[in-house]
């Protein structure tokens, strides 16, 4: 019964994992590229960006942790879908209140849809685990 719900845990795996990999790559650019990144995104030379990088490398282990237990969290899985729907939602915020250059508006919100489809593969890898525990407890 167990094997069942292992299976059915692929999805979630996957997603959580690609979550892991996005945020660590995102914070190893911010942290390595941080002056380049500023200009780039047209913010104030004062601006630095380290905590940014260093909170998504942090992100990444994290996400990265539970998507190599054997049982995933789902309660985890939950946190990181609402994580990242708040990234989406503060990222389409600070498009209408920072004066991002057009490069780094397009940037702002190309990762927002990239993080608002990670969370969305999350969210289904969860229903398929909760249907599958669903199922064993009733057979049990």
């Amino acid at each position: 019964m167990n094997q069942a719900i292992e299976q059915r845990q692929g999805l979630l795996k996957k997603a959580l994992t690609g979550n892991a990999v996005f945020s660590i790559l995102s914070g190893v650019v911010i942290l390595f590229a941080n002056r380049w990144l500023v200009r780039f995104l047209g913010l104030p030379d004062k601006v630095n960006l380290a905590i940014l990088g260093i909170s998504l490398i942090v992100y990444a282990g994290i996400l990265s942790l539970n998507a190599r237990r054997p049982r995933i969290r789902v309660t985890d899985a939950c946190i990181a879908v609402i994580m990242d729907a708040l990234w989406v939602a503060g990222s389409y915020a600070l498009l209408f209140v920072v004066p991002f250059s057009v490069a780094g508006k397009w940037t702002v919100a190309l990762v927002a849809e990239l993080v608002l489809a990670l969370a969305i593969l999350q969210w289904l890898g969860i229903r398929r685990v909760r249907k599958c525990e669903q199922y064993v407890g009733k057979s049990v």
